[in-house]
C-alpha cells in the first residue's frame, strides 16, 4: 500500500470500526480474541508500524521483532516542523506563553521549529486543518487547551505524534491515542485542605464546569477524594455550566447558584485564577467580600493573581518545566512511535495569599 498505513485503512479492509482497530492495536476494551488477531496480523501485513502492543499467541517473539528493527527511520524523518494547535487565545497572562517560549527554545536545539495555528469553530465543526497547515512537513503536533474530543480523534487518526496539554475529560470521552501532559493537582489541594482543617474551615465548595477539560475534572475530583479522608464538608459545589468562558449565561448561572445557597462554604476552590476573581466580583455585587465572608483559593497562579485585591491564593504551575516535560514527550514519540501512550505530571506549588487571611 503507498504512503503510511493508519489505522482508517486498516478498518476498511476488514469492514470493522476504526475503534474496534484501535482497540485491538492498542489492547484496550474488551475484543473476541479472534477479531483482535484478526486486526493485528492484517495491521502487520499491511506494514502499520506504530504498534503500542502486539502479540500473537502461535509465535509471539517472531510476530513482534520486525516493529523494534531500526527506531531511527520514524515515520519523521527528514521533518522538522512541530505544529502547535491551539483554539483559544494564548495571551500573556496564560500559563502556556512562558511554556512555550521553553518549548522553542529546547526544540531549536534539536533542530526543529514550531508553526502556530488557531483552530476556528468552523474547523472544529469541519474536523479540518487549518488549510495552511501542511502534514508533509510537520514531524509531531502539541494542542494546547483543544478540548473538543472529536477534533482530538481526528488528530490522533493522522498517525503524526501527538500531544496533548491538558485535553478533553478521558472519563466522559474515552481514552484519546495521544501522549498527555497535565498539572499535578492531588498532592497541592490535599495540603491545602489539611491546612483547611487545622484552621478550622471544614466547609469546601468547587466551581468549575467539570465537563470542560481534564484538569477542571480532576481537581474537582481530587477535592472529593481528599474532602472524604480528611472528614471535610463538600456540599457546595458548582460543576456545571461553561465556567471557563466568562460570558453573561456563566456569569448568571454562578450568580443563581450563589443565591440559592443557604448558606456558604468557609471555603471556595476554583478551577482556575479566572474563575476565581469572576467569583470575587460576584460576591461583591452579592455584598459579600473575601477573605471575611468567604475564603477563596485559585489554580494557576496567574500574573493576575498577584495583582487583584485581595490577592489571591493560587497553586502555582512551574511553565517552563511544562515546556522542557513536553519537549522530552514529543521528541521521544518522534523517535520511538511504538510505545504505549503516557500521561506526565508536572509538579505545583501552594501560594498562600490574602484571600485565605494570609
Amino acid at each position: 500500500m503507498a504512503g503510511r498505513v493508519t489505522l482508517q485503512d486498516i478498518a476498511d479492509e476488514l469492514g470493522l470500526s476504526r475503534n474496534t482497530v484501535s482497540k485491538a492495536i492498542n489492547n484496550t476494551g474488551i475484543l473476541a480474541d479472534n477479531t483482535r488477531d484478526r486486526v493485528l496480523r492484517k495491521a502487520k501485513e499491511m506494514g502499520y508500524k506504530q504498534f503500542s502492543y502486539l502479540q500473537f499467541r502461535e509465535d509471539p517473539v517472531q510476530d513482534l521483532n520486525p516493529l523494534m528493527q531500526d527506531i531511527s527511520a520514524a515515520p519523521a524523518a527528514g521533518k522538522k516542523e512541530i505544529a502547535v494547535l491551539s483554539s483559544g487565545f494564548i495571551g500573556s497572562s496564560h500559563f502556556a506563553m512562558t511554556m512555550l517560549d521553553r518549548f522553542q527554545h529546547d526544540l531549536s536545539e534539536l533542530g526543529y521549529s514550531i508553526s502556530m495555528y488557531r483552530i476556528m469553530p468552523e474547523e472544529i465543526d469541519t474536523l479540518l486543518l487549518p488549510k495552511s497547515c501542511n502534514l508533509e512537513h510537520i514531524a509531531g503536533i502539541m494542542c494546547i487547551e483543544l478540548f473538543h474530543a472529536d477534533y482530538c480523534r481526528m488528530l490522533c487518526g493522522l498517525d503524526i505524534p501527538l500531544l496533548l496539554v491538558d485535553g478533553p475529560v478521558s472519563i466522559f470521552e474515552g481514552s484519546f491515542q495521544a501522549d498527555q501532559l497535565l498539572m499535578d493537582s492531588q498532592s497541592q489541594l490535599f495540603a491545602f485542605l489539611k491546612e483547611m482543617k487545622k484552621r478550622g474551615k471544614t466547609k469546601v465548595g468547587y466551581i468549575g464546569d467539570i465537563h470542560h477539560c481534564q484538569s477542571f475534572y480532576e481537581r474537582y475530583s481530587a477535592i472529593r477524594q481528599c474532602v472524604d479522608l480528611l472528614g471535610l464538608d463538600n456540599s457546595w459545589n458548582i460543576t456545571d455550566g461553561s465556567i471557563a468562558v466568562s460570558d453573561n449565561s456563566y456569569i448568571q448561572h454562578v450568580e443563581d447558584s450563589l443565591k440559592a445557597m443557604s448558606s456558604l462554604p468557609d471555603v471556595f476552590i476554583c478551577a482556575n485564577d479566572f474563575v476565581a476573581l469572576d467569583i470575587m466580583n460576584l460576591l461583591r455585587k452579592l455584598n459579600l467580600s473575601v477573605p471575611e465572608d468567604v475564603w477563596l483559593c485559585g489554580f494557576d497562579d496567574s500574573p493576575e493573581s498577584r495583582i487583584m485585591s485581595p490577592r489571591l491564593t493560587s497553586i502555582h504551575i512551574h511553565s517552563q518545566i511544562m515546556g522542557q516535560v513536553a519537549v522530552n514527550l514529543l521528541y521521544s514519540r518522534i523517535h520511538s512511535p511504538y510505545m504505549n501512550y503516557r500521561t506526565v505530571y508536572t509538579e505545583t506549588d501552594l501560594i498562600y495569599r490574602e484571600s485565605t487571611g494570609d
